[in-house]
């Protein structure tokens, strides 16, 4: 480097230790000109887990009140997952998926959402902080040259999954509208909707019924999060009993005939399974976005009273309970009508108005599906308050994000910011613009997640007292990781494209027994980090976590090109905002607390917890 870089590296460095890079145009320009060197140095670095845990965590001033038991869990991972979506999915994978044979596809995909569970669990244990999955990629990737993971990896995972829970709070809130006009007998769409003239189509429906819906509840969560899981708990149990009742229609007045035969046996196939294993397999991957919602509990650990007790049996309980009902509502809706007449958008609605005297049912179905809209926005609203809460602590965003509120111990900074951008996308947006946008990043996440729990078991943390094994040991884990998600995404390519037959088969065989045997001689030959988990820990490593980054490679694989772009757009201006912003902000938060060149470590007494 010659005298004159090292003269502005030094007046940026100075600059930043001063008052940070956006003191003055002129010092956030020379910042600018540091861009290469920072990005250096901040973009693969990872943060030790009682730093995370302390320095990181007392950025946001008082801390955040834990009082959440495992009931409040189970009720939040319940509210977040049982949403009005269930309604339209089941009809959907029934009708072009999997007949009647739906009820097994929610059984494996509620087996693939367990599996991620469990990953969520051992982190959220080890490591009770707010942040989710960006807290938990920031602690275990980190030291990796060539691989964008680190500070970098946690800011793109956290900038998809807040992207991905705002659009999303957005359409459900909309489908509120609607939903609520069926329960009282209403057209709500055309009467509770307020056109623009001038607007183009999809932005020129004014819902204020939306916006009012999403400001209610972000004054609810930023009042206390205890209180907010108690109304969370009250509603959910309001519509499991809405849907309880429900799935007993379906049994009382289906018919048992209809699991196995057709209306149109000429054109279409009979059996319980008419579409054979494929279509089982795809009915699943259409269904599993049924089940999204269980990973925002990881991020109330902070709040949790006991979480070595209270996170395992909250996370995965309501899984399983979840998983549960959704078989009974599969199973009660086959038998309602036979699979190919079942209507793909109103499954339950238009089965009971096909029957005499029982149309009032859909007044019901839309009471309990707008009360499934509530709790699941209250549940998405909580988690995305928290991972801002987080990456705020973390200094890639501005630090008054990460305040928590002195006498509500809440991020009440981050809740109404959230809230109001919400507001806004949900006040003109359609849903079907939103909807197009969301759910890529959330499965992209799990397979992260499943990723990191591999490498930490089998590398350790990102931690001062194993910086030497972790240099040593490394390699072969990221090389088992690279190959099996290359053999998963090769059993992904041959399940959609190649045409069906034996060499499909055989094709699919192969993938199959290679990825078993990936996973064999990388637990024989490969030992666990010295240090297991001292509270809970996945069982069944490596396979448990190997077989949910299996699963959700299969699963990216079923979705739409759209997704893809959206992914691969948003993700390109989070770099970009990441190069100009963040990774200045963290490198002022680095000198500010000392942290020199060590990539955001502290010394070993500073991590102590």
């Amino acid at each position: 480097m010659d005298k004159a870089a090292l003269v502005a590296a030094a007046d940026s460095d100075g600059a930043a230790r001063a008052g940070g890079s956006f003191t003055s145009l002129r010092v956030y320009g020379r910042a600018l000109a540091q861009t290469p060197r920072r990005l250096a140095r901040r973009a693969f670095a990872a943060t030790a887990p009682g730093e995370e845990m302390s320095l990181v965590r007392a950025r946001s001033g008082p801390r955040m009140a834990r009082a959440l038991r495992w009931f409040d869990l189970v009720g939040l991972g319940l509210g977040g997952m049982v949403g009005a979506g269930v309604f339209v999915t089941t009809g959907r994978a029934t009708r072009l998926y999997a007949g009647p044979g739906v009820v097994v596809s929610y059984a494996i995909a509620g087996l693939c959402a367990l599996l991620s569970a469990f990953c969520y669990t051992e982190f959220a244990v080890d490591m009770p902080v707010a942040g989710g999955a960006f807290s938990y990629l920031r602690v275990t990737f980190g030291e990796l040259p060539f691989i964008a993971k680190g500070e970098l990896a946690a800011f793109l995972t956290g900038a998809n999954l807040i992207m991905e829970y705002v659009f999303s709070n957005a359409a459900v809130a909309r489908s509120f509208t609607a939903y609520l006009g069926t329960a009282v007998g209403v057209d709500a769409p055309s009467k509770w909707r307020i056109p623009v003239p001038g607007l183009p189509e999809g932005f020129n429906q004014v819902d204020l019924v939306a916006v009012g819906v999403i400001l209610l509840i972000s004054v609810c969560i930023c009042y206390s999060t205890k209180e907010s899981s108690l109304v969370n708990l009250f509603l959910t149990g309001v519509h499991v009993l809405f849907i309880l009742f429900i799935i007993a229609m379906g049994f009382k007045y289906g018919d048992a005939r209809n699991l196995t035969r057709p209306a149109d046996p000429v054109h279409n196939p009979g059996g319980f399974f008419p579409h054979g294993a494929a279509g089982v397999f795809n009915g699943a991957a259409a269904v599993y976005l049924s089940y999204i919602g269980y990973d925002a509990v990881s991020t109330m650990a902070e709040e949790v009273e006991r979480p070595a007790r209270d996170i395992p049996i909250g996370v995965s309980g309501s899984v399983v309970v979840v998983t549960a009902l959704y078989c009974l509502m599969a199973a009660s809706m086959s038998m309602l009508l036979p699979y190919d007449t079942i209507d793909p958008e109103a499954p339950f609605s238009e089965a009971f108005k096909g029957k005499k005297g029982k149309a009032w049912v859909s007044n019901v179905i839309g009471a309990g599906a707008s009360l499934g809209i509530l709790t699941s926005l209250m549940v998405a609203m909580l988690g995305q308050a928290r991972y801002l809460c987080v990456i705020g602590r973390s200094g890639v965003m501005p630090a008054w994000l990460a305040r928590v509120h002195p006498r509500t111990a809440t991020p009440v900074n981050a809740s109404v910011f959230l809230g109001l951008l919400t507001a806004a996308l949900a006040l003109f947006t359609e849903l079907d613009v939103l909807l197009n946008l969301v759910s890529i990043g959330t499965l992209f996440v799990f397979y992260m997640v499943g990723n990191a729990v591999v490498y930490r078991r089998y590398v350790g943390d990102s931690d001062s007292h194993h910086v030497e094994p972790q240099r040593r040991r490394a390699w072969p884990a990221l090389a088992f990781l690279g190959g099996f998600s290359l053999t998963a995404l090769s059993f992904t390519l041959v399940w959609q494209l190649a045409p069906a037959g034996g060499a499909k088969a055989g094709l699919l065989s192969a993938c199959a027994a290679a990825a078993v045997a990936t996973v064999a001689a990388f637990q024989a030959l490969v030992p666990q980090a010295g240090r297991a988990p001292e509270l809970w820990g996945v069982p069944g490593m490596p396979w448990v976590p190997a077989a949910s980054v299996f699963l959700n490679v299969f699963l990216l694989g079923s979705l739409d090109r759209p997704s893809y772009v959206r992914f691969g757009v948003f993700s390109a201006a989070a770099v970009l905002v990441y190069a100009l912003y963040s990774v200045h902000a963290s490198y002022d938060a680095e000198e500010e607390s000392g942290g020199g060149g060590g990539g955001g470590k502290v010394q070993d007494e500073e991590c102590k917890v």
